[in-house]
């Protein structure tokens, strides 16, 4: 069976697509649900899900990195948005990740029927069956493991809906279109359909390269560049962009040649050498400024990006 995961910060929401969605109908059962971005991810890492259904405006996350994230780190995971955020833009962009739908709230169970009907096609496309229940360890369909956000709504026809609201927005359409014409495949750089499947390597290659993936490392890229002056690890990094720092390394690797120190490294010895062309400014200090705590770790560093010593490149700029 194909698993499931559902995040959302509003528990009738969560309540309703675990219970009134008749999954075992699309041999699909859900594995766990979460009311914030954390505990998604989490759980998404725990259970790595072939499905996972979210919203993407929850307090203290970055929807769109979040996504990012878990698209360019579980590839084949296929993602439907389930959002009351209209914003055309935002949908577009999510589209672009590889989110293979943007529903608004309140959705209806035929768009929601729809949506998991293409989420499973895609699968199939690159081979995923989803496993028996047996090779799973038994469970039945629509077993979660978090009791405390699951239950009834009441509501089982098919005219079901999930959240409350006003679904006939003007931009409601548009999204719904776009989504239509651009998800129905899969998502870019993770298709593997039928018998010339490409090998995993060839998939995992093109999963380094997906717009999510390209996304994760230029939002990587530009949070080094902030913070570099701090004590700054591939940790704190792949914390921000909701990647692991496994993940996160095997990108800046893939995309820029160069390891994580490698990266902060060469931006802290510019930053110097910009400093450096203001002869009030002592060096050790500028070290500091920079970032690095010792002086001879500095010294080290700034010889081997630039063949010189810092004190012989200010000299060789101020001689100009």
């Amino acid at each position: 069976m194909y698993k499931v995961a559902i995040v959302d910060d509003e528990p009738v929401i969560v309540r309703g697509l675990t219970m009134t969605i008749q999954w075992e109908k699309y041999n699909c059962r859900v594995v766990g649900t979460a009311g914030d971005g954390q505990e998604g991810m989490k759980l998404i890492r725990e259970k790595r899900p072939d499905i996972l259904i979210s919203d993407i405006c929850m307090p203290g996350i970055d929807g769109l990195t979040m996504i990012a994230g878990m698209k360019s780190e579980f590839g084949h995971m296929q993602i439907t948005i389930l959002t009351g955020f209209r914003d055309f833009d935002y949908a577009q962009q999510a589209i672009r990740l590889g989110v293979t739908r943007f529903l608004l709230k309140p959705s209806k169970m035929d768009e929601l029927d729809e949506a998991i009907r293409v989420m499973i096609e895609n699968l199939q496309r690159q081979g995923i069956m989803g496993m028996d229940e047996e090779s799973e360890n038994g469970g039945n369909a629509g077993d979660t493991e978090d009791g405390g956000n699951t239950g009834s709504t009441g509501n089982t026809s098919g005219e079901g809906r999930a959240g409350q609201g006003a679904e006939n927005a003007p931009e409601y359409s548009a999204i719904k279109d776009t989504a239509s014409k651009g998800t129905a495949q899969t998502a870019p750089g993770s298709e593997a359909p039928g018998k010339d499947a490409a090998p995993e390597q060839d998939r995992e290659a093109g999963e380094t390269d997906s717009p999510a993936s390209c996304f994760i490392v230029k939002n990587a890229l530009a949070y080094i560049e902030e913070n570099y002056r701090e004590k700054l690890k591939l940790s704190d990094v792949a914390d921000q962009i909701y990647v692991s720092q496994w993940h996160l390394s095997k990108l800046l690797n893939k995309h820029t040649g160069q390891n994580f120190s490698e990266i902060l490294n060469n931006i802290r010895i510019e930053k110097a050498k910009e400093l450096l062309k203001d002869p009030s400014l002592r060096i050790g200090d500028i070290a500091e400024e920079v970032g690095f705590l010792d002086m001879a770790h500095f010294s080290r560093v700034f010889k081997k990006q630039a063949g010189i010593s810092a004190n012989e490149y200010r000299n060789t700029i101020l001689g100009r």
